[in-house]
């Protein structure tokens, strides 16, 4: 018998009883949760990849943990913010607006 974490089939058993709409309550995937309307997930930012941080308009360099946001039900209007950014969102506003098509640097 193989051994493990069983992840994999639990989270099969999930997501079918969400599409048979067993479960009632629907629980965003683990790691994720949610805040103010936002999914949010923290990452460790392995990915090798520069972002835009919207709080400060600042770069979260690669390698750096960081945090992953979007508005519930959009996951094409996911951001990646500064964990200090993501926490003092509310005392800070957006500091650039951009549209999805803006050039990210320059």
């Amino acid at each position: 018998m193989p051994r493990g974490s069983g992840r994999s089939a639990k989270r099969a058993a999930a997501l079918d009883a969400l599409k048979s709409g067993d479960d009632d309550v629907v629980r965003p995937p683990v790691g994720e949760q949610v805040e103010d309307g936002f999914v949010v997930r923290h990452v460790s930012g392995a990915s090798g990849k520069a972002y835009r941080c919207p709080g400060c308009d600042q770069e979260v360099r690669p390698a750096t943990p960081h945090v992953v946001a979007w508005p519930e039900g959009q996951p094409d209007d996911r951001r990646h913010w500064h964990t200090a950014c993501w926490s003092a969102r509310d005392r800070r506003g957006v500091k650039v607006q951009r549209s999805k098509n803006a050039p990210r640097y320059g």
